[in-house]
């Protein structure tokens, strides 16, 4: 509602540099850093008119790519497909390092409380999520910008023009920004202090040291509830909240009821004893090695995902994980994780994320170079995923 999240982009992409292996960087580092807060595809449709605004002005002498005919159409076209999937993966690859992130990472704390009585508290995920996001994101920009397309470190004049004349328009801070922010920061680091922190021989005492019935939900709610009541005028100097309702309901409540769903298709799996029989079929992989079993569940997440809805394949998935892990002798909240992660790593089509079909309207990308992209980067996260599974839960 009040720009902040603009404000922040801009400023990173600002900072990053503008030749176009940074330009491409400072996009996805933006996109990524935006996404572990807030949707995936709010965040790339706010980013995608940047990424178009600059890529505009390729074309011109003055843009700072090479003008000698050919090689000038290539380079640009190769900045054009390198940023728009960067925004793309960005999306998809940013929601993992955070438990609110993206929606399989909730559908794996909530079963994981329910099947195995393990809290996945939002601290807790962000030590899984946050080094296989980060190693994902370099991966990524490494794929795009120095091996697939290969672009040049000289700096474009138009991007600094382009981004300069966006941060221009956003004017100075209004003051619902600046409150917006102060809660944010302090959400984040009440989510990541909630519960005492254990540094060698130090203890570091937590919220719940103090108040224990305190959990991440009740964090969130206090958020919300200091920004519905916080009061502030509107750019028309009307009063107003800093969150009011009007804005609120557009955040898409149905998610909720896809949880509740899959809470409900949970608790089924246990009380019909669908669980227990499945562990008993699923008993034949147990010969296999460990590392082989959480590869394979992180590639059958990841390519599911490229035809199917993440939250459903989640939804459905990871009660099934939950089975599988007693029978293989494998810790099924290992598992979960696998399949949560690869549930939001798929690059290869259109149809697989928001994200990706977003970027893919803008026709900057044609559906190979996609699908050629996606499958090394399918490839890359299967490999990550297994290898932070297998460390994590060794």
């Amino acid at each position: 509602r009040w720009y902040l999240h603009r404000r922040l982009a801009l400023a990173i992409v600002a900072r990053t540099g503008t030749s176009p292996r940074r330009l491409v960087a400072g996009f996805m580092l933006a996109c990524a850093l935006l996404i572990m807060w807030m949707s995936n595809t709010a965040a790339t449709l706010m980013m995608m008119p940047i990424g178009i605004a600059v890529l505009s002005l390729m074309s011109a002498p003055a843009g700072g790519v090479s003008t000698s005919g050919q090689a000038a159409g290539s380079e640009a076209h190769g900045l054009g497909v390198a940023l728009m999937l960067g925004i793309a993966y960005a999306g998809s690859i940013g929601g993992v390092a955070t438990l609110i992130g993206t929606p399989p990472n909730a559908v794996l704390a909530a079963m994981s409380d329910q099947l195995l009585n393990v809290e996945m508290s939002f601290a807790r995920w962000l030590t899984f999520g946050l080094p296989v996001s980060v190693v994902m994101l370099v991966a990524c920009w490494t794929f795009l910008c120095l091996v697939l397309f290969r672009l040049p470190g000289a700096p474009l004049a138009a991007a600094a023009r382009v981004i300069d004349a966006e941060r221009a328009k956003l004017g100075s801070w209004h003051p619902a920004e600046r409150v917006t922010a102060l809660v944010f920061a302090l959400a984040a680091f009440a989510w990541i202090f909630r519960a005492p922190k254990q540094i060698g021989a130090i203890t570091i005492p937590g919220i719940q040291s103090l108040l224990p019935q305190v959990g991440d939900a009740t964090i969130a709610i206090a958020a919300a509830l200091v920004l519905f009541l916080w009061p502030t005028r509107d750019q028309r100097g009307v009063r107003t909240r800093v969150l009011d309702w009007t804005h609120a309901r557009s955040i898409p409540w149905d998610i909720l009821v896809l949880f509740g769903g899959g809470l409900s298709l949970a608790s089924a799996f246990e009380s019909s004893g669908l669980t227990m029989w499945l562990g008993g079929e699923l008993a034949v992989l147990a010969g296999y090695p460990d590392l082989l079993i959480i590869a394979a569940v992180a590639a059958t997440f990841v390519f599911v995902t490229e035809i199917t809805s993440n939250t459903a394949t989640a939804t459905l998935g990871l009660p099934v994980m939950a089975a599988l892990g007693p029978s293989v002798g494998i810790e099924p909240l290992a598992l979960m994780t696998a399949a949560a992660m690869g549930s939001s790593m798929a690059f290869m089509l259109p149809v697989a994320t928001p994200p990706n079909a977003i970027v893919f309207g803008t026709g900057y990308i044609k559906p190979g170079e996609m699908s050629r992209a996606g499958f090394f980067l399918n490839l890359m996260a299967i490999l990550v995923v297994t290898v932070a599974v297998a460390a994590i839960f060794r």
